[in-house]
């Protein structure tokens, strides 16, 4: 199951938390549109992935949590014994902590989990889990981790090789879109607006911002992997956590404005 490749997450003391969500995958993959959709975690809203019944990224609207999940780049785990990752959003946004003893078998990931005045990033390597508070600022999260991080590590030609995008598309996507996120007028939603009133100046840059999926940078992403295969961006999500109200946006059509709904 493939999940996010970008999270850009903005908290602000005393502001609501923002999350924009950008998941690609495998376009044949069969998925569901948010919904309550596990009998298990009934107060858990989410897209369902129905190859292996899990998500990309969950919402609990009563307890103003989020938690979504992006591959990450390490050792996968063993084929014999491997476990979908989609149950990591559903116990992050329920508030559970994460079975330690179980990631051996769960291939490497980036879960972040976000609540109104906190945020960490938890990343599996395939050998080492690594947690981290996330401070106050705009974070902008790609499948090699934070921005942050591999600005300061450069590009790596070996990590370039691994498809369906290396480590240069990933420093071209942050070169263009953390800059203009990071100078954009911050967003307040406010519930009954419009999506792109909502979003305001992040609406255009979530959409694509013009750029085509052959670009290096693009948000929006189309690969041809030969024999029929396509992986691209099937989904994107706009959330919003305040103390007392959860906005959460939709479209399944990414790059298409009109297409967006508001699922909360």
């Amino acid at each position: 199951m493939g999940f996010m490749c970008t999270a850009v997450l903005s908290v602000e003391p005393g502001l609501p938390v923002l999350l924009a969500g950008v998941r690609d995958e495998l376009t044949d993959r069969a998925w569901e549109p948010p919904g309550r959709h596990w009998r298990q975690y009934p107060a858990l809203i989410g897209g369902r992935d129905l190859v292996a019944g899990g998500t990309w990224l969950a919402v609990a609207d009563q307890d103003r949590r989020v938690g979504c999940v992006l591959n990450a780049v390490g050792a996968m785990a063993p084929a014999a014994t491997r476990r979908s990752r989609g149950e990591l959003p559903l116990t992050a946004a329920a508030g559970k902590p994460l079975d330690r003893g179980a990631l051996a078998d769960v291939d490497p990931f980036h879960l972040l989990t976000a609540e109104p005045g906190r945020a960490i990033i938890q990343s599996w390597d395939g050998s080492e889990l690594t947690e981290r508070t996330l401070p106050a600022g705009l974070h902008f999260v790609v499948n090699s981790g934070l921005a942050s991080d591999l600005a300061a590590a450069g590009p790596s030609p070996a990590a370039d090789a691994r498809p369906p995008e290396g480590r240069g598309h990933e420093l071209a996507r942050i070169a263009h879109f953390a800059d203009r996120f990071a100078s954009a007028a911050r967003p307040d939603p406010q519930p009954g607006q419009p999506v792109a009133d909502a979003w305001g100046s992040w609406f255009p840059l979530v959409n694509g911002d013009g750029i085509g999926p052959d670009d290096p940078r693009t948000l929006i992403v189309r690969r041809d992997l030969g024999d029929g295969r396509t992986w691209g961006t099937t989904s994107l999500s706009l959330v919003c956590l305040t103390p007392d109200a959860v906005r959460y946006d939709f479209t399944g059509r990414p790059g298409d404005p009109a297409s967006w709904f508001p699922v909360l």
